[in-house]
């Protein structure tokens, strides 16, 4: 269902993100996440006019993880920043995630080596939905997420209690994963 029709309005500004996952030849991912920041007006920086139309932020992350879901490589890019020799002079940072597990604490670790003048608000916000992002590129691929036939799981798919919807006791989970429902006694 879209969202509702809006109000007569007019567009300001454009945040995108994007995440591609790549299957590596070595039998490792990389993750290439992308953020930018554009105006659809000139607008006045510290550091001179932005021309409206051309990114204040482009930012580049690429971390290589394992099948465990841990970064063994990480990289970051500043292609457009709001303060040039400044906002891109510390991408070296960004190796600190390396170790760090996508499902185990990450978000934890990555406040811990990252967050404020650690690193770039900006590019430590984009690696926050690298964890979700990595599970969906796994889905099916290196993560079994359902029975094939012929091939039944031999654990509970790796989505169940993820979200609300994949509930272990609730209905998603009952239709389409009928071997893993929790069954809910009854008071």
């Amino acid at each position: 269902m879209p969202l509702s029709p809006p109000v007569p309005r007019a567009l300001r500004h454009t945040r995108a993100i994007q995440v591609e996952a790549f299957a590596r030849d070595d039998g490792l991912w990389d993750l290439d996440a992308r953020i930018s920041d554009i105006k659809e007006r000139d607008i006045a920086l510290a550091s001179g006019v932005r021309v409206g139309g051309t990114p204040i932020h482009a930012l580049s992350l690429r971390v290589t993880i394992d099948r465990e879901l841990v970064i063994v490589d990480a990289e970051a890019a500043s292609d457009a920043v709001p303060y040039p020799g400044h906002c891109d002079s510390f991408s070296h940072a960004y190796k600190g995630l390396i170790g760090l597990c996508l499902t185990k604490n990450f978000r934890l670790g990555l406040k811990e080596h990252l967050s404020g003048v650690l690193g770039c608000t900006h590019l430590t916000e984009l690696a926050q939905i690298l964890p979700t992002a990595a599970i969906q590129a796994y889905a099916n691929d290196v993560f079994k997420t359902q029975d094939s036939p012929g091939e039944p799981l031999t654990h509970r798919p790796f989505q169940i209690d993820r979200c609300r919807a994949l509930r272990a006791d609730g209905p998603t989970v009952a239709k389409y994963f009928p071997r893993w429902v929790l069954k809910v006694a009854n008071d």
